[in-house]
């Protein structure tokens, strides 16, 4: 997660009021659920729904760092590493392989502070797949629970912890808040991943325990969704779970948290070049009064650029690159904080006065009633938005998370009635009673270096010769679960088409009616992107795309955000390598109006001077952020070594400091009006309307758009560095953040589906090759992954991940070895089918989402592709065989040309690096560029 403090309020207000206000009420969708228990205590909560032939599990264990020891910080979160490191009927790796091989999606688990959750969504005809799987977990882990298991989930997650916390802009800031928040005593003073020290000094006694005492069926809720019959999946869940054993009773922690009286502050020194000021409260617990309230609040405050702290801080006075709020919901307390990025040149302190200001006239005067109704129209858009998917973290978990908040699956009535009630009122009332300036921490992240404490050593590998260390299971073990069950037949599915049509003008119109849920999502799409950047102005198009909603012939960059959240839409805009966007998504009850603003902002754009240069400084904000995030710098200069300094690809969309300084209002014009044109766009959207509907909205907001010839753009060829290894110094960085890169394909490749199951293979499945290396073998990475850019010429292929600074070298070395290896032999035949499988089963889920859906039909017009494009792939990915995945290796992978991008410290690793022979080095700036 980028931000962890803002990005949490979405997850617990995920199925509040779905629409807004009181004439729409009766089109709130209503979730149909069975809930049973079975005599072991398992709780079982079934929804049907068949929109698409796949189906999500979602099972909760009741369980989190507020059910940790002293001393055992992370551990909780540690263990659900621990939970796929292999049982007694699935050594380690295979779950993995099976789950991705049937095509799931969404396969993960996650810990937050009073639970941790597993989930996968499978095609339908492998629900009973995913129930073994999860089955075992929860029943045979202890028979096969040994050191290695230990030793190597230990590794990884210090690992995850360097990369999210350590070596995250940040990251030990955010940790410092929580420290601060808390005494030591309490289980959220350490945040969920806890402490170096404390996860390597996890004891495989301490471990067993905690499987026994939490881990068992009576613990646990398990919600299944999707494409099912509940008679059939609940007798499935009782074959699968109804056999283990009970757990003894769980007693669930009474924690009392000490009041903050007075205000506490500190200082944190980060690896960031601008500071960030964070302010604290505790407030009361999920689901209680002034939860809700509180979620409006930070709404108002900080909830995008209709908010409170926008308007001040980041638009007005413009000492703020961003600002953000969120009440954090949990079980014991909950947490409301608001945080604030410092423009260049701006301190905390200045961002503390502004945003004192703004509470205090919150607690004196209250919002207004527009204000309020904006703030619950936009939560209400974005809670339906995240039931539209069945699993991840859509309505599988949301139910769960109802489960064990309110011990009621359906609460969302409830819930809904209780946002419904707050008023401007209301608000007033909970600023006054929780936020004020005694009740708070403040803390302020600047520049300096961090203190990462006392360095805590990676003990040498286990070895898992003669392990003796395993211990007794609780339950028995039966004979039929040791061999996989049996897939039913294929399920049929037909991707959408899209029905398309064109305006007088040449306007592309694409729609697909989907009316599951009162929503509409809508993309304008304009065929140009950074491929038509002039060699001169590197992220024009970005630039561009972001000034289109900063003020239009009629409305003012206020006003549109005003409307926008008033109507409970979103807006947004931006550009990639072939294309620029400007995407919608709203209530169909709102959708024309919403639209109205979308045509005005691609039809008129004013682009006013005072406009340009607020976002000229943001931009520059926004590339000065971008130096502190090592993953993005080694990004940027992947982009510069391969493609040179006079191609568009060689810089990433925000291009470089000294174009951003130097663009004027007239090029921002000129490149309006060469490429946002009818005949070089399409109009794609997908959601609860007809054609016929979207027929005459499209004709009525674009039909006066005036036809006129794009300008015709030429990329040139890439003119890349002849060196191998480029290094980016971070001195100090407790990881490198690797790219191992080459120019390979262009979208409309013939080789596309070899391509693509051949990536599947090495990088970019969980299973793959690189990822179990590096990760699961060797320790030395949270996870390293591959993945194609397809562009309408040649586009990057890229090996990506963070690594520990000490095995920098020996992680390159294992890359270019399965590099080699792919190469070198053709993929074995179950290696093979489930690489080819994954990509043709997982296929729906890229369709789940309206936003979803308009990405892949707008991809069809981008790259030109045929209208059953998406298809007739399934069938092209079905024909693959073994010796085109090995020439689309050996095409494409060519060992010398591959380049090395290490982000790190450079004193550190380029000893290591030198050893392997890559060849002539060079060492490139934070904006990865050469010096």
């Amino acid at each position: 997660m980028k931000r962890l403090l803002s990005c949490l309020f979405l997850s617990r207000f995920s199925l509040l009021l779905l629409l807004a206000g009181p004439a729409a009420a009766a089109e709130v969708p209503e979730v149909r659920y069975d809930k049973t228990t079975l005599p072991n205590g398992l709780e079982v909560i079934l929804v049907e729904d068949h929109r698409l032939p796949i189906v999500a599990v979602n099972i909760w264990y009741h369980v989190g760092p507020a059910n940790e020891a002293p001393g055992l910080t992370g551990f909780a979160h540690l263990f659900e590493h621990m939970m796929f490191a292999g049982t007694r009927h699935l050594p380690r790796g295979l779950a993995d392989r099976l789950l991705e091989g049937a095509g799931a999606t969404d396969s993960n688990g996650s810990t937050d502070y009073d639970r941790t959750n597993y989930y996968d969504t499978v095609p339908a005809n492998q629900l009973e797949l995913a129930l073994w799987v999860h089955a075992d977990r929860m029943g045979y882990l202890l028979d096969v629970l040994d050191q290695t298991a230990l030793s190597n989930q230990q590794d990884v997650v210090r690992n995850e912890r360097r990369q999210s916390v350590e070596n995250r802009p940040y990251g030990v800031v955010e940790e410092a808040l929580n420290h601060a928040l808390f005494p030591k005593t309490h289980p959220y003073y350490a945040a969920v991943i806890g402490s170096h020290a404390d996860i390597q000094n996890a004891k495989l006694a301490d471990v067993r325990d905690f499987f026994k005492r939490y881990y068992g069926p009576n613990n646990a809720s398990i919600v299944i969704a999707g494409d099912i019959d509940k008679v059939r999946t609940r007798a499935l869940v009782a074959k699968y779970f109804g056999s283990f054993k009970k757990s003894p009773p769980v007693v669930h922690p009474k924690v009392a948290t000490p009041a903050i009286t007075r205000e506490r502050r500190i200082t944190v020194p980060d690896r960031v070049e601008l500071p960030r000021l964070y302010m604290a409260w505790l407030t009361p617990p999920a689901f209680q009064p002034g939860d809700a309230e509180l979620a409006v609040t930070a709404q108002i405050l900080a909830g995008g650029k209709s908010s409170r702290l926008y308007k001040t801080l980041v638009y007005e006075r413009q000492i703020a690159q961003e600002a953000a709020a969120a009440q954090n919901s949990n079980a014991l307390t909950s947490t409301f904080i608001v945080d604030a990025t410092a423009r260049p040149g701006h301190e905390p302190s200045e961002l503390e006065t502004a945003i004192d200001a703004e509470l205090k006239a919150l607690r004196d005067a209250g919002p207004s009633e527009q204000e309020v109704e904006r703030a619950r129209n936009t939560i209400e858009t974005a809670m339906l938005t995240s039931i539209e998917k069945l699993g991840g973290t859509g309505l599988a978990n949301q139910i769960n998370q109802y489960n064990q908040y309110t011990g009621d699956p359906g609460y969302l009535p409830k819930d809904i009635e209780r946002l419904r009630r707050v008023t401007a009122a209301d608000v007033r009332r909970v600023a006054q009673a929780y936020l004020q300036p005694n009740a708070r921490v403040i803390v302020a992240g600047v520049p300096g270096k961090p203190d990462l404490g006392p360095d805590v050593p990676t003990p040498p590998q286990v070895s898992k010769a003669g392990r003796t260390d395993r211990a007794a299971g609780i339950n028995r073990d039966e004979a039929w679960r040791r061999a996989p069950p049996k897939p039913g037949p294929a399920p049929r599915f037909t991707l959408p088409q899209g029905d398309a049509f064109k305006l007088p003008n040449g306007l592309t119109v694409i729609v697909h009616p989907n009316p599951a849920l009162p929503l509409v999502a809508a993309e304008l799409v304009v065929k140009s992107g950074s491929d038509a950047n002039p060699s001169d102005q590197p992220g024009l198009a970005g630039f561009t795309a972001q000034m289109l909603d900063e003020g239009t012939a009629i409305r003012s960059a206020p006003r549109i955000a005003d409307e926008i959240a008033q109507l409970g839409a979103f807006l947004g805009s931006g550009s990639t390598a072939d294309a620029s966007t400007v995407s919608l998504l709203a209530l169909r009850s709102t959708f024309p109006q919403a639209l109205d603003v979308l045509a005005d902002v691609v039809l008129h754009p004013a682009f006013p001077t005072a406009e340009v240069e607020r976002q000229r400084a943001s931009r520059i904000g926004e590339l000065t952020q971008q130096r502190d995030d090592p993953a993005l710098v080694a990004a940027v200069a992947a982009a510069g070594a391969l493609y040179g300094p006079d191609h568009p690809y060689g810089y990433g969309q925000l291009g470089t400091e000294q174009a951003i300084r130097a663009t004027t209002r007239e090029d921002l014009v000129r490149f309006w009006r060469r490429h946002y044109l009818p005949g070089n766009a399409a109009l794609v959207v997908s959601g609860d309307i007809t054609a016929d509907e979207l027929r005459t909205l499209a004709a009525a907001r674009f039909g006066g758009w005036e036809r006129a010839d794009a300008a015709v753009t030429s990329v040139g060829d890439p003119s890349g560095t002849q060196a191998h290894l480029v290094v980016v110094d971070k001195p100090g960085t407790p990881q490198t953040a690797l790219r191992v890169t080459t120019i390979a394909a262009a979208r409309r490749t013939p080789d596309y589906p070899a391509m693509q199951v051949m990536n599947a293979a090495l990088g970019g499945l969980f299973s793959s090759r690189i990822n179990l290396n590096l990760r699961e073998e060797k320790g030395y990475s949270y996870g390293v992954l591959s993945a194609f850019r397809y562009d309408r010429t040649p586009g990057p292929f890229t090996i990506a991940g963070s690594v520990r600074t000490d095995v920098t070298g020996p992680a390159v070395a294992e890359i270019f070895r399965e590099v080699n290896g792919m190469r070198d032999k053709p993929l074995p035949g179950p290696e093979l089918a489930g690489a080819r499988d994954s990509q043709v089963y997982s296929l729906p889920g890229q369709f789940e989402t309206n936003s979803g859906i308009g990405a892949s039909l707008a991809e069809t017009f981008v790259f030109d592709l045929p209208a059953d494009y998406w298809r007739t792939l399934p069938d092209r990915y079905r024909a693959v065989t073994a010796a085109q995945v090995q020439a689309a290796a050996q095409k494409y992978l060519k060992p010398d040309q591959l380049k090395v991008i290490a982000v790190g410290d450079r004193a550190a690793i380029l000893p290591q690096l030198q050893k392997l022979g890559l060849g002539q080095s060079e060492t490139r700036d934070t904006d990865g560029q050469l010096p």
